[in-house]
């Protein structure tokens, strides 16, 4: 048996396409355009990379896009008080914050100085306990586009045996909380945990998001399984740089019956999802009813 390959990127346009058309709806229908603004501290490469491929894809399906670019010495004083004024914007429905921020700004307070309802990256502190306690919530972006995959590719997940390898705030606490949601029976696992390899084999479902290369071996994996990998790696081999994920995705692919690639899985959910989070949040805002398919 070969695992089929998920193609993140083509499930992604597929989004993409779903939140434009949401867009012209309410724009005919209600004469409003969602709004995402994007706030980023600094000059980190790959987060300008990140933040003009947003911009791009969030002009594209049709919202307006705010882009606010400050110095690395920005002040917090400073920070706070132009989220303050996004906040109070009507025209803004989703705010975004770039991580990582300069280490002098405090990223829980700033996080947590945005608006619940604006929190379209879903890392507030309202918006982690409104998930944690199965309440309408702004769903982190990596942890949604994941949930989508699977729905897609399985149909229903209860009952599923599920192991998320990983206990971040971004992906993998909230990741298990969204398998719980569906009904799985969900074990959150790490690189500390006792007898790992064992714990995977149990699973009809395997999240790997622990942030080391190729971690997660094929052996490890049941016959059958479907494994989706958010890791995203940089590690040089033959000489070149080379992108890899947290599964060691060559052993992997013998035995699951299902697997994402690194890159073209995960990754292109993400900034897919981001821009479905911003048109949930309009819709909420505005009462209108919310996008069907796009949010949990």
């Amino acid at each position: 048996m070969s695992a089929s390959i998920i193609d993140g990127k083509a499930f992604a346009a597929g989004i993409r396409e779903k939140v434009a058309e949401h867009v012209a709806r309410i724009k005919s229908e209600a004469g409003i355009t969602p709004g995402l603004a994007v706030v980023l501290v600094g000059e980190d490469p790959a987060s300008q990379v990140y933040v003009r491929s947003k911009g791009k894809q969030t002009i594209e399906a049709g919202m307006a896009s705010f882009e606010h670019k400050l110095d690395a010495s920005t002040s917090e004083e400073v920070l706070l008080a132009l989220i303050a004024k996004l906040n109070a914007d009507p025209a803004v429905h989703g705010i975004l914050v770039q991580l990582p921020l300069p280490d002098h700004l405090n990223s829980d307070l700033v996080i947590n100085s945005i608006d619940p309802a604006k929190d379209v990256d879903g890392f507030h502190i309202s918006n982690v306990g409104l998930l944690a306690t199965g309440q309408k919530a702004m769903v982190p972006c990596t942890p949604l586009g994941c949930l989508l995959l699977l729905r897609d590719l399985m149909g229903s997940l209860s009952g599923k045996n599920a192991v998320v390898i990983g206990r971040s705030n971004i992906v993998g606490k909230p990741m298990a909380q969204l398998l719980l949601g569906d009904s799985c029976t969900v074990t959150i696992a790490h690189s500390r945990t006792k007898d790992l390899p064992d714990v995977v084999r149990r699973a009809d479902i395997v999240v790997a998001a622990v942030g080391r290369p190729e971690m997660v071996k094929g052996e490890w994996i049941a016959e059958g399984a479907v494994v989706i990998d958010v890791g995203i790696n940089r590690i040089e081999r033959d000489g070149k740089q080379i992108l890899v994920g947290d599964v060691d995705f060559a052993s992997a692919l013998p035995r699951a019956s299902a697997i994402t690639p690194v890159p073209g899985g995960v990754g292109p959910m993400t900034i897919a999802c981001l821009l479905a989070n911003t048109v949930t949040a309009c819709c909420r805002a505005n009462g209108l009813a919310e996008p069907e398919g796009l949010t949990i």
